[in-house]
């Protein structure tokens, strides 16, 4: 495990300031990371894929239980010193540890065996789309559990009627059952943040959502709707349908009132609205 005073060595050595340009806060709470790995049910047979490791505390926690751990991190140095990090405070794990020098939202593939959860403290500027873009291309992520701003944990497991339900909401229900899972203080951190964070965990549906439209066709109607959320679904679909006519068309035929707004739709609802539009065309 890396202490505070582990973290900030480590940082020094290597001459490392978080940046907020990548959106980087380093946790130096062991007890806070234990309890990451210990509320993402990791398992010893769980192959464990982490985004922006940063100086590694996480990593290491998460390699003493998974089976394997793939850290993606976009830094140039801190992805040079992680591997000489592991090997140092866990040398009879260094060899179940993988390192991937990207940008996550670049990787479309990783080394090893399929990786079978998502566990991270995702950089607070990019958390949703590197999250969804995760989901998106590695299936068989079945587990996850990201720590991200206590604003966008809402946004995420919001339900619909929330006032923060929208298209995180929406988009990571397509993939998986979504709930938050935690708060994490600002003095676990360094630097600490002006924000709170939380943690969500997201169980992938066991089987896909039933409808015959594909995810980007249902994503579309999602986008589209929160464009101009004030706005009753009838005229916040009108161009994505083509016109406000075809728009309430689609929308009675799926049994959605063209007065709704997207903020009352659940993902299922969006789903049926893009079936309703093909079968239209």
């Amino acid at each position: 495990m890396l202490g505070p005073a582990d973290i900030r060595e480590l940082a020094a050595v290597l001459g490392v300031r978080p940046t907020k340009q990548r959106g980087q806060n380093f946790v130096i709470d062991a007890n806070t990371v234990r309890r990451i790995v210990r509320t993402a049910d990791v398992r010893p047979d769980d192959v464990v894929v982490e985004v922006g490791p940063g100086l590694g505390s996480l990593t290491l926690a998460l390699l003493e239980v998974a089976d394997r751990v793939t850290a993606v991190e976009i830094d140039d140095v801190l992805a040079a010193a992680l591997p000489s990090t592991v090997a140092a405070r866990l040398p009879g794990r260094a060899d179940r540890f993988a390192l991937v020098h990207s940008d996550a939202m670049r990787v479309t593939e990783l080394p090893g065996p399929a990786p079978t959860a998502l566990v991270a403290n995702l950089p607070y500027n990019v958390a949703v789309p590197v999250l969804l873009h995760m989901l998106a291309t590695f299936p068989t992520i079945d587990r996850t559990l990201v720590m991200v701003q206590a604003e966008v944990a809402d946004r995420l497991a919001a339900r619909p009627g929330s006032k923060v339900y929208g298209v995180p909401s929406v988009k990571a229900n397509w993939y998986a059952e979504v709930k938050r899972a935690g708060a994490i203080g600002r003095n676990v951190f360094w630097p600490a943040p002006n924000v709170d964070s939380g943690l969500v965990s997201l169980v992938r549906r066991t089987a896909p959502l039933a409808t015959s439209a594909t995810r980007d066709e249902v994503f579309a109607v999602v986008d589209a709707a929160f464009a101009q959320r004030r706005k009753t679904l009838r005229a916040a679909l009108a161009g994505w349908a083509g016109s406000a006519a075809a728009a309430e068309a689609a929308l009675v035929a799926a049994g959605i009132s063209p007065q709704a707004r997207g903020e009352s739709l659940t993902v299922e609802e969006f789903a049926a609205i893009a079936e309703q539009k093909n079968a239209a065309s």
